[in-house]
């Protein structure tokens, strides 16, 4: 289906350009958000009339959302999760839970505005688009954690995976050198057993001979 764009889409085109979009895209996305109208010659006349004013409320609009949304360039946001020890979810991290943890008082970032491919599965830093504009974007961090301390540690730059997964092998080590030791010494209680049984022998012969 042709359209003539009401503003810049990523991977389609900018502001007037009439371009070929797939007809459901255009029908359930593009047309009902007013990002587009059919390329039909009223609405390219239509376009062509309106074009410096939409060109300039365009403009007006990135510049709020640049303005408004710099706060969240480069920000970094805890979710706390229930997790496995190989740090997989219990669930999964969503585009609305990105979007409540990102949204302020002052500004509200919608579903639409987070550019997630799929869902968040795993522990530790995640960086996640935000397109607060067809023009502006900004990119933010989602630490994801099962614990207050265990994001800080991963804000410091710990694999917090990784390290319990080295305090496991550590500990498993410590155990089996402990069972060893064991071993040897309940080895070292059985010879010396075997040595004083085998001198209380000989003594006796000792005295039988005599």
């Amino acid at each position: 289906m042709q359209v003539v764009l009401l503003e810049r889409v990523e991977k389609l085109g900018a502001i007037g350009d009439v371009v070929d979009a797939k007809p459901g895209y255009a029908r359930n996305f593009l047309l009902p958000q007013g990002k587009a109208l059919r390329a039909t010659k009223e609405n390219l006349e239509r376009f062509e009339r309106e074009r410096e004013a939409l060109e300039k409320l365009n403009a007006e609009r990135a510049e709020k959302a640049r303005s408004e949304g710099s706060h969240l360039d480069g920000a970094s946001f805890i979710l706390i999760r229930q997790a496995s020890e190989t740090g997989q979810l219990y669930g999964s991290v969503s585009t609305r839970d990105i979007a409540e943890s990102a949204t302020t008082a002052d500004f509200t970032v919608t579903r639409g505005m987070v550019d997630l491919n799929e869902p968040i599965k795993t522990l530790g830093l995640h960086e996640v688009r935000l397109k607060l504009h067809a023009e502006v974007d900004v990119t933010v961090t989602l630490n994801v954690a099962r614990t207050e301390d265990e994001a800080e540690r991963q804000a410091a730059g710990e694999d917090v995976i990784q390290s319990a997964a080295d305090e496991d092998r550590a500990l498993a080590e410590a155990q089996a050198a402990e069972l060893f030791e064991a071993g040897v010494e309940g080895e070292d209680d059985d010879a010396e057993g075997g040595e004083a049984a085998e001198a209380s022998a000989d003594a006796e012969d000792e005295t039988k001979e005599d």
